[in-house]
């Protein structure tokens, strides 16, 4: 079990010492004038699991104030339908296809033999039972990826992580990848357990949290270490990544609070124990707010709310979207995004442009005035217009790209959203499935068959994407032996 790091309250790197020999470069201004950041990423979250987007079971009083303190997107998106490329694209402003991290990473004792290969693997999965042969997905993030972290530290900002990092093993953990303090970031999908010691059967705890109070709740436990930063860093510009286990299996609500769900009537959401979770990480929100309000910081700070991947089923319900977590309709890869920054983003405003999490890596970029990297594509764009309301965003489509099979009935898939429209095109089976949002939120009426150009036409797009990304796609399995009928 690691120690929490004195760096999380010492700078590690001088700003003229970090920012030596890299591809970027920190604009003049004023250290003390730059906005803190704060990214809240709750795991799971399905895009209507809070008040303000609809949900009339769980209680959600801090989110839903935060929304009508800031900008609300109706169109925000993950750039998977699962967990670690998402963190990924959020960290580097990369689509997942380009970093090679299109499936949650294994951690070690899931990934067989070898148990930590000299480099990610780059080869095809064998499985004479699947019709494509899949690329093998990375083990971790590569440390020669630029992380938010990383660009914030030359401007002078101390930099925490808490929660999940789903990134790699220990060479790959936060404190390598730019963050002075990493409390509970591991290569853990999952907590073991919610409660201190946070610990099960075959899995002592979680290696970077140590144990403080036997039954403490997680959720509040990432919450009393973010203030603890915050409050420990308010004089100079921070950034806070405040990446919640929480609302991911295990489904273990507070007791106190499980209770109280199980006495209010269900609606289509109604399970009390992961109703008890979203209250919990509402609470953090809240307890994250009242302490930037109380040092007087709140109106110089940057929030973004948001989350890695739908809603997983049946645990809760992601109506009017279709399905949930892993799937490729909008369930699975629509999010709560939510900023507030009330300097900048005027109150309860909302806004229907698609954005993506590659975004908020440019974005940020952006409003702390430092130049994107130039050694390499980031493909997010800066919400900046968006968020100012001066101008709507110089880009027409989005894309995911998953070429892995997932339980019994997610087949590999990439996906292109433009405008209204939206293809999914699939490896195995039934090659295409066609769209339209605007006017079918819920994905009940296909229409690939009879708009065979409209197919031809974002098709040849996602094609372009895949190559200019250098996506592996899956191929033929000539091993493939079809179920005698």
């Amino acid at each position: 079990m690691q120690p929490i790091s004195r760096r999380c309250f010492l700078r590690s790197v001088g700003v003229g010492a970090a920012a030596a020999g890299m591809p970027w470069t920190v604009r003049a201004a004023e250290t003390s004038a730059r906005p803190n950041v704060i990214i809240i990423l709750v795991d799971d979250m399905g895009w209507a699991d809070t008040g303000c987007y609809g949900s009339r079971y769980y209680e959600t009083p801090n989110i839903d104030r935060l929304a009508a303190q800031g900008m609300r997107f109706t169109n925000g998106y993950a750039a998977c339908a699962v967990c670690s490329p998402t963190r990924a694209s959020i960290m580097t402003g990369r689509y997942p296809a380009r970093l090679g991290v299109t499936d949650w990473i294994r951690p070690e004792p899931q990934r067989g033999n070898p148990p930590r290969p000299a480099p990610n693997p780059d080869e095809y999965e064998s499985d004479k039972d699947k019709r494509v042969l899949c690329p093998r997905n990375a083990y971790w993030l590569e440390l020669s990826e630029i992380t938010l972290a990383e660009i914030l530290k030359p401007a002078g900002y101390a930099t925490c992580h808490v929660g999940k990092w789903h990134l790699g093993d220990a060479p790959q953990y936060p404190d390598k990848q730019g963050f002075d303090c990493n409390i509970g970031g591991c290569d853990f999908g999952q907590p073991p357990s919610y409660f201190d010691p946070y610990a099960r059967k075959g899995l002592e705890g979680i290696p970077t949290l140590p144990p403080r109070k036997e039954g403490e709740y997680l959720t509040d436990r990432e919450a009393d270490e973010a203030v603890r930063f915050i409050r420990g860093h308010h004089s100079a510009p921070f950034f806070l990544y405040m990446a919640h286990y929480a609302v991911h299996a295990p489904i273990q609500g507070r007791p106190d609070l499980v209770e109280k769900y199980k006495a209010k009537p269900p609606t289509n959401q109604k399970d009390p124990a992961y109703a008890a979770m979203v209250e919990s990480v509402d609470e953090a929100v809240g307890r994250i707010m009242a302490a930037l309000e109380e040092l007087k910081i709140d109106g110089n700070s940057i929030v973004i709310f948001t989350s890695d991947n739908g809603g997983l089923l049946p645990k809760t319900d992601n109506a009017p979207l279709r399905s949930g977590k892993g799937y490729p309709y909008e369930g699975g890869i629509r999010e709560p995004v939510i900023v507030r920054w009330p300097r900048v983003v005027a109150a309860g405003t909302t806004c229907d442009t698609p954005v993506s999490s590659i975004d908020y890596f440019p974005t940020i970029c952006e409003a702390v005035g430092i130049a994107l990297p130039t050694d390499r594509a980031i493909d997010g764009v800066s919400l900046m217009p968006l968020l100012r309301q001066t101008d709507d965003l110089d880009r027409d489509a989005i894309f995911w790209h998953f070429p892995h099979y997932r339980g019994e009935d997610v087949v590999p898939y990439s996906i292109i959203r433009a405008g209204d429209w939206k293809l999914i095109r699939r490896y195995d089976g039934k090659p295409f499935e066609l769209f339209n949002l605007k006017e079918d939120l819920s994905e009940t009426n296909e229409r690939s068959e009879s708009l065979p150009d409209r197919v031809r036409e974002l098709d040849g797009r996602l094609s372009e994407w895949i190559e200019a990304t250098g996506a592996k796609v899956p191929r033929p399995n000539p091993d493939y032996a079809a179920p005698a009928k």
